[in-house]
Parts: structure tokens; sequence; C-alpha cells
């Protein structure tokens, strides 16, 4: 079986923005995500100290990639990232060794 692949993305949000916006501009965006080849899972979440980890699993790197290539071109999407804070980003690619569900 080949592995999957794990993103991680690890931010901050930009200053002024809420918790409740970051999270309404995040649902916006799931349908991109939703909709790309090889997408397999979603996860957001959130330390006690504001900083949010993205982890979306993908079938492969291909897949991945390509997403990365659309993401600029999506005005939900774009909202998002609006949010973050760009010299906070962290970005990571691993490959998923054990899972449960």
């Amino acid at each position: 079986m080949k592995k999957h692949v794990i993103e991680t993305v690890i931010f901050q949000l930009e200053d002024g923005v809420s918790k409740k916006d970051f999270l309404k501009a995040a649902s916006c965006s799931t349908d991109f995500a939703i909709a790309q080849p090889g997408f397999v899972a979603w996860r957001l979440s959130c330390t006690d100290d504001n900083i949010w980890i993205e982890h979306i699993e993908w079938k492969t790197m291909v897949d991945v990639k390509n997403a990365a290539a659309k993401i600029g071109k999506i005005e939900a999407v774009m909202l998002f990232l609006k949010c973050i804070k760009g010299p906070s980003v962290k970005l990571m690619h691993s490959d998923l060794e054990m899972a449960l569900d």
C-alpha cells in the first residue's frame, strides 16, 4: 500500500482577525479542498496560545502540488489565506505511517 502524504501548516492569525471570523473563512474554503483529486481529509486545530495547525491528508505528493498550484485562483481560499500572518507560516510534508480514526 502506498503511503498517503500529510501536509502540515503551522501559523498564526493576522492581528485583529477573530477566531470566529477565521473559522468562517476556513469553512468557506473547504469546498476547494474536498473537490481536489487525491484529497482524503482535512483538520484544523488551535493551541492554547493561538498557534493554528492545518492537517491535510492527500493520496500523493502530486495531488498536493496540483492543489497548491490552484490555491491562488480561488476567492474563498484567498479569504482564508488573508487571515493568516504570512511570516508565521511553517509548511511541511510527511508520509503517513499509522492512523486511527
